[in-house]
Parts: C-alpha cells; sequence; structure tokens
C-alpha cells in the first residue's frame, strides 16, 4: 500500500481511537454538574467513572481474541456501534441507573476501538513503515486525552449545550469512522473454524472486575481493611487462577499464555502496566488541582492542560518518523521512560503558588516521555510475535495499560482523599477555625465559589500539596518502567505487513505437512482400504 493509501485507511481508524479517547476524559469536568442534577449520590460519582473503565479493560482480551478470528473491520464497526448507543443512552438519561448502564455499553465499544485499531494497522502496515503511523495514533490520543476535559468544560460552561452534549459530540465522529472504514479499509475476510473459551471469557471478565471494584471503591464505600476487601479480593484471585487453568488446556484461549514465554512480550506488558499506573494515576487529577488549587473555570483547566498535549503530539509523531526512517526504536523507549520519570519527579514539586510557567515546563517533559514511550511499546511487540497473535498480544499490553490506570486511578484518588483531609484539619486547626466550619465535608469535592476567603486559602493549599505528593508516588513506577524496557533487546523491524507475515505462515505451515506427508507417498505405500 502507498502512503496515501495507508491514510486513507487509517482516516476511520484515527476517528474511532479518539471517539473511544474521548469517552472517557470529556466527563472529567461535567460529573459534578451531572450527578447534582440527576439528584444522585457520591457513590454514583464513582461509578458512572468506574463502570466505563471497567468494561473498557475487561473486554480488551476478549475483542484481541476475536480479532485473529474473525473480519477486523466488521469487529470495529461493531464496536463503534456499541459506542453510538451507548452515547445516546447516556445523553437521553434521567436516571442514574440508566447513565451507569449506557457507560458499560460504551465502555464495551470503547475496549473493541482500544484493541482493535492497533491490530488494524499491524495487519496492513510493516512494523518498518509502522513507526510514523503510530506516532499519528499517539497525537490522536494525546488530543483526545487532554482536549477531553477542555471540550467537557466548553459544553458544561455553554448555557444553551450543557453536559448532555459531552455524550452527543462523540456521535458523530463515530458514525463518520463507521463510513470511512467501509469505504477506505479493504481487509480479507479469513475464514476458519473456531472455537471461542466463553468459559475463560467469563472468568477473565469476572476476576479483572472484582479487583477492579475493589481498587475502585475500597477507602471510599468502605475501609481498604474490611471484610468487602478480603471478598473481592479473594474472589477475583481465584477466579484468575481459574481462568488460567482454563487457558493452558483449550484449543483457542482468549489469551494464549505461551506468548509470555516471549521476552519482549512480557517486558512491554509489565512496561506498559507502570506506564498506565504512573500517567493515567498522576494526570487524571491535574483538572481538579487547576480548578480548585489555582481557582480555575473548567474551560481554562482544560487550556492549562496544552503543554502536555503539545508535548505528547510532537514527540510521537517526531519519534514515529525517525524510527521508520532508521529502524531503530529501543533508544526512544528508553529516553521516553527517563523524560516521563523526570516529569512526574518535577510534578511532585507543585503546589498552590506554583507558577504556570514553571507548570508547564514540568507538563511538557512528562507529555514528550509519553509520547516517545507508550505506542512504541506496543511496535515493539508487534514485531516480535507471530502474524496469528498479532491481535491477542496487542490487546495484552493494551490490557494491561488500562489495568494500570484504573488501578492508579482509583489507589492514587484515595491517597489524595486522605492526604487533603489531613491538611485541612492541620490548616484549619491552625487557623483556629473549627473542624468542618464551611469547608467541605470528608470525601467530598468542595464548592470554591462557596467558600468564605480564609477556609479557600485552607483548601488551596490542601489540595495543592496533595496533588504534588500525588505525583512523586507515582514517579517510583514510572522508573520501574524505564528498568523493563532496558532488558528489552531490539530487533529489526520486519519489512512485511500482519496480512504478509500470515500469508507466509500459512504457506510455510502448508508446505512443512506437505514435506511430512512425502515419505510416506514417495516410499512405503499405504496400506491398502478395507473393504465395505
Amino acid at each position: 500500500m502507498s502512503d496515501r493509501q495507508i491514510l486513507q485507511a487509517m482516516s476511520g481508524l484515527m476517528a474511532g481511537m479518539f471517539v473511544s479517547i474521548l469517552a472517557g476524559t470529556v466527563v472529567a469536568n461535567a460529573l459534578p454538574r451531572i450527578i447534582a442534577d440527576l439528584g444522585a449520590s457520591q457513590s454514583s460519582y464513582t461509578w458512572v467513572v468506574t463502570a466505563e473503565l471497567l468494561a473498557m479493560t475487561a473486554t480488551v482480551p476478549l475483542w484481541g481474541k476475536l480479532a485473529d478470528l474473525y473480519n477486523q473491520k466488521l469487529l470495529l464497526q461493531i464496536s463503534l456501534g456499541l459506542f453510538v448507543v451507548g452515547s445516546l443512552l447516556a445523553g437521553f438519561s434521567h436516571d442514574v441507573s440508566l447513565l451507569i448502564f449506557s457507560r458499560v455499553a460504551q465502555g464495551i465499544g470503547a475496549g473493541g476501538l482500544t484493541a482493535l485499531a492497533q491490530v488494524v494497522m499491524a495487519a496492513v502496515i510493516p512494523p518498518r513503515r509502522l513507526g510514523k503511523y503510530a506516532g499519528m495514533f499517539g497525537a490522536v490520543f494525546a488530543v483526545g486525552t487532554v482536549a477531553g476535559p477542555l471540550i467537557g468544560g466548553v459544553l458544561v460552561d455553554t448555557s444553551w449545550l450543557g453536559w448532555r452534549w459531552c455524550f452527543f459530540i462523540g456521535v458523530p465522529f463515530a458514525l463518520l469512522a463507521i463510513v470511512l472504514l467501509q469505504r477506505t479499509l479493504k481487509l480479507p475476510t479469513v475464514r476458519r473454524e473456531a472455537k471461542i473459551d466463553y468459559l475463560g471469557a467469563f472468568l477473565i471478565v469476572a476476576g479483572v472486575s472484582a479487583l477492579l471494584i475493589w481498587v475502585s471503591l475500597a477507602g471510599n464505600s468502605f475501609d481498604w481493611a474490611s471484610w468487602q476487601t478480603a471478598a473481592l479480593t479473594g474472589g477475583g484471585l481465584l477466579l484468575l487462577v481459574a481462568a488460567v487453568f482454563v487457558e493452558s488446556r483449550v484449543p483457542e484461549p482468549i489469551i494464549p499464555l505461551g506468548i509470555f514465554r516471549n521476552r519482549t512480550v512480557t517486558l512491554t506488558t509489565v512496561a506498559s502496566l507502570f506506564v498506565g499506573l504512573a500517567m493515567f494515576g498522576g494526570t487524571v487529577f491535574l483538572s481538579q488541582y487547576f480548578q480548585i488549587s489555582l481557582g480555575k473555570s473548567p474551560t481554562v483547566a482544560g487550556l492549562m492542560s496544552l503543554p502536555m498535549i503539545m508535548g505528547l503530539l510532537v514527540s510521537s509523531t517526531v519519534a514515529g518518523q525517525l524510527i521508520s526512517r532508521t529502524g531503530r526504536w529501543k533508544a526512544y523507549l528508553v529516553a521516553g521512560g527517563v523524560l516521563m520519570t523526570a516529569g512526574l519527579g518535577l510534578l511532585s514539586t507543585i503546589g498552590a503558588d506554583t507558577h504556570f510557567g514553571l507548570l508547564s515546563l514540568y507538563m511538557a517533559v512528562m507529555g514528550v516521555g509519553v509520547g516517545m514511550l507508550m505506542q512504541n511499546l506496543v511496535l515493539a511487540a508487534q514485531n516480535d510475535v507471530a502474524a496469528t497473535e498479532l491481535g491477542a498480544a496487542t490487546s495484552v499490553l493494551s490490557f494491561f495499560r488500562s489495568l494500570g490506570g484504573t488501578i492508579g486511578t482509583s489507589v492514587l484518588g484515595a491517597i489524595l482523599a486522605s492526604r487533603v483531609a489531613t491538611e485541612m484539619s492541620k490548616g484549619l486547626q491552625e487557623a483556629g477555625i473549627p473542624a468542618g466550619g464551611g469547608a467541605a465535608g470528608h470525601g467530598a469535592v468542595p464548592d470554591m465559589t462557596k467558600l468564605p476567603a480564609p477556609i479557600r486559602e485552607i483548601v488551596e493549599h490542601a489540595y495543592g500539596t496533595a496533588t504534588g505528593e500525588l505525583f512523586l508516588v507515582a514517579t517510583p513506577f514510572a522508573f520501574l518502567a524505564v528498568l523493563a524496557v532496558l532488558f528489552v533487546k531490539e530487533k529489526p523491524l520486519k519489512t512485511t505487513s500482519g496480512m504478509e507475515r500470515l500469508a507466509e505462515e500459512s504457506g510455510a505451515a502448508g508446505r512443512a505437512e506437505d514435506d511430512a506427508a512425502a515419505p510416506l507417498s514417495a516410499g512405503t505405500p499405504a496400506a491398502p482400504a478395507e473393504k465395505a
């Protein structure tokens, strides 16, 4: 395929990926207004976020397996269709239960887009040329991740639009992606007999969901040390052990355990988990820091994230171009990991009085590191597996990155709540103000416009200090990602696409069968057939 043909085919994929990212980020600044309008509780607030993350993370491996068995273009269009249905339900919701259900549908669709977009890229583009296109996807990821809160803030602040448009805005992009995929993406339909491991799929989804529910609700709905923690963690681990047992014995496992014998896949998977923990866990709270600690509006808070967007966008694009030109990729992984770690370390020094120029520099450093690291981890893994395992390997990396992000968000959120409570109690005591005197209750996000000036200063300081400590906690996880990529062995990038490699592997398998049968046909005659 020429560059023009590839770009045409990628247009639908990039629109779909943008929709997937937007689904998770656009509601960040709108949630307080949504929950207030629907008359819902703080636990409902948590579930609106958690439901989409749970559904996306838990279904990524299943989508990846389906991509190895069925027509990938059709699967992409189905996942986009699910996203459209979920978005419309969410936008028209007048009850928080329907909103949570719609977020599950959105999450399942987003899981398909997360896994399948990169699988299809690997199918049509050789790894040697994939770098620059992976860089473009990194740029789309950057724009969707950080522009989502900005778009959401503008929609909420615009009286004639409102929060419902946070869900409606993704629908035109999803429909456009379905049309573009139909017109531009040409993939052969490989028909073969396949057995879906339904039991394995159920055990994986149930086990992961139990653990994600635990990290999402522990410290908020119940204590970390409680019977609920024991039940969810024990049950989740037992389900996952059962899943490993099943997966090791079925002919068509959802996650082929054999791919973890591949050193590159194992190390890039570990690195993806830590990237998710460090990046998502750290940056998800920046918008809250801008609004509460620095006193900015939702729209301005979104604009303040632009240095991180630009760093990620430029570095992913430039690194992708250089990788395609030179064929060398490991140096970019290592440099990206080091810069991400340095950026998080610098962000750990922020507080309520940090100058925006300094803050912009810190965010840009982290954005540059993430841009060089995230997409190229997938490239390294795809380059080192058989074509028949492209879907499984890609979905495993996406799964562990999402898992790390979900765990990081939940655990760091609990740490943030605890540190804010401690700092506020300390500040109120030093100022001689009775505890709870006009401040937000425990676990609630304060409305800064309704707080008296002395208490507002205490809250701003508390959130500034606590957010800086979050980045300090996230920094060691980024360093572990650096250690993982240091041990990845750099291998030359293949010059054939996934479809071409699949044809070669199928041809080699066929020739091997012919060679095995040759001695029988050329040597000893076969036994005569029995008479009926």
